[in-house]
């Protein structure tokens, strides 16, 4: 296989499947994850349609067990990465610190942290290895700002913010290029998740304006890792044009 290699986690919604169906059409061979099999294998058919090389691994990120077995499991010509797409993660309920939920918070830990740290551990020895790779970590504007009832969250991807500068010196001698990806609103089943599927408040961050999509934002990780060997953008914060942070946007209607 001499296509070049990128590995998605989250690929079964949102920006983690807009991410894997544009880098398959740019002719990247895609590994894709995601807990959710059937939503995998509705992937994984469209990518095969596209004519892309396509490994569907279904695991689930929290659990340090099964990423190692996965990682272990893949064909040897899979296993030398090019381009690591940290992007599983999510935010669960919306209270105040002193009435938030510690299971939540231990969703939102294991998940936005511990994931990352997990599959970057396992997958990252072979791009050292061979002098050259490409980690791009799906931050937030919630990794740059802290807003109210965000408290977990924001402290998640401020950890997410501070490891993608960490990772960028540890790995800088081996060649390997590390970015920061921070969105601002966009319109997933990130919402969705937050609310616990409750549809009405979960539509309220987007009311009367136009946010992101996961497209917009494939774009501009796709654009970070096609830049010549030379060039990094070590951080990006991307945003619709009616928000200027987390706290101010403007609304129509």
């Amino acid at each position: 296989m001499n296509k070049k290699i990128v590995f998605v986690s989250g690929a079964t919604s949102g920006i983690g499947k807009a991410t894997s169906i544009k880098f398959g059409r740019e002719g990247f061979s895609v590994v894709i994850n995601g807990r959710r099999r059937d939503r995998l294998d509705e992937l994984k058919s469209v990518l095969e349609d596209m004519g892309c090389s396509i490994l569907s691994l279904p695991f689930d990120i929290m659990n340090r067990d099964e990423v190692q077995d996965a990682v272990k499991s893949m064909p040897e010509e899979w296993k030398h990465v090019d381009v690591l797409v940290n992007n599983a993660g999510l935010a669960v309920g919306m209270e105040h610190i002193d009435t938030g939920n510690p299971d939540d918070w231990d969703r939102m830990i294991d998940t936005n942290l511990k994931g990352l740290l997990w599959l970057t551990r396992a997958l990252v020895p072979s791009m050292v290895k061979k002098g050259r790779g490409h980690i791009i970590n799906l931050g937030s504007i919630a990794g740059k700002e802290i807003y109210e009832n965000g408290n977990v969250y924001c402290a998640t991807k401020h950890a997410v913010d501070a490891l993608s500068r960490a990772m960028r010196i540890d790995l800088l001698k081996h060649g390997i290029k590390v970015t920061n990806v921070a969105p601002g609103l966009v319109e997933t089943e990130f919402s969705m998740v937050r609310f616990k599927g409750d549809r009405e408040k979960a539509a309220l961050p987007y009311a009367g304006m136009k946010p992101l999509s996961g497209d917009d934002v494939a774009d501009i990780i796709y654009y970070c890792a096609t830049l010549p060997e030379h060039v990094n953008i070590n951080d990006v914060v991307i945003m619709p044009a009616a928000q200027a942070g987390a706290n101010h946007v403007v609304r129509k209607g």
